[in-house]
């Protein structure tokens, strides 16, 4: 009997010191959290204090639910982080959302080509949703990542586009048509100025990347990264655009 109340008592011990240095260690990846992002995220250096709290806590709780693996680099922390802050930024109004059609995020070193090769000639893809055999896969190209948290990005931003089609997805299409994100009485608004716009990006008289003319779920989330990363910017040329934009992701941006 005072063998069994013994190791009792050791297994307590264990348990609450494995309990201590969990939190410990959870405690230790939070402040480098903050100190990544304090550096290297312009769009939580803006944020209150309250906002950054938030940010942190979206982050890792990102971070808790999705694999991140390298192919042909190793992944540090700051690849994690940034690649969280991609996916936090459009869903920051949202605090209860989950990216339940993402499992797993792979990262190469470079643009890759469809055949997932990241080496020779043909390759300029900067990320990708899969589908089929695929599902539940996002890929992407570190170096696309890190430039779009650059001070000389522009307003391109390849991780948060994916993360944007994931959201596109959500109502089962990606379509350029958030239905889950919004409300009835703006979609028809939103698929006209969704055309309006691509018409004159074919007349050559926007500024909005190109790209956007591939097809509606394209125009979305290259209009996402104009206005995540360039919102003065979008609400100055493109006010109706800037406007619903605010709608879909529920936030006012401050001009």
């Amino acid at each position: 009997m005072a063998v069994l109340i013994f190791i009792f008592i050791v297994v307590i011990i264990v348990a609450i010191f494995i309990t201590k240095f969990k939190n410990r260690h959870k405690k230790i990846t939070i402040a480098n959290y903050h100190e990544i992002l304090d550096t290297h995220i312009a769009y939580y250096q803006k944020l209150d204090e309250a906002g950054k709290i938030k940010f942190e806590k979206s982050v890792s709780s990102f971070l808790d639910d999705t694999h991140i693996e390298g192919v042909g680099t190793e992944i540090t922390l700051l690849d994690k982080i940034m690649i969280a802050s991609s996916a936090v930024i459009p869903i920051f109004c949202f605090p209860d959302w989950k990216y339940k059609n993402l499992t797993n995020i792979i990262l190469y070193p470079d643009t890759f080509d469809h055949e997932y090769q990241f080496e020779g000639n043909g390759r300029n893809i900067l990320g990708m949703v899969g589908s089929g055999y695929m599902n539940g896969q996002m890929l992407l190209s570190r170096k696309a990542l890190v430039k779009g948290f650059s001070t000389e990005h522009g307003s391109e931003q390849a991780a948060i586009h994916e993360f944007v089609h994931l959201l596109d997805s959500s109502d089962g299409t990606a379509d350029g048509l958030p239905e889950n994100l919004l409300a009835h009485p703006y979609i028809v608004p939103w698929l006209h100025l969704m055309h309006v716009e691509m018409h004159k990006i074919t007349d050559g008289k926007s500024d909005i990347n190109p790209y956007a003319l591939t097809n509606d779920a394209e125009f979305f989330a290259v209009a996402a990264e104009y206005f995540f990363e360039k919102p003065e910017q979008l609400h100055l040329k493109h006010p109706a655009l800037f406007s619903l934009l605010s709608r879909i992701f529920d936030r006012e941006m401050e001009m």
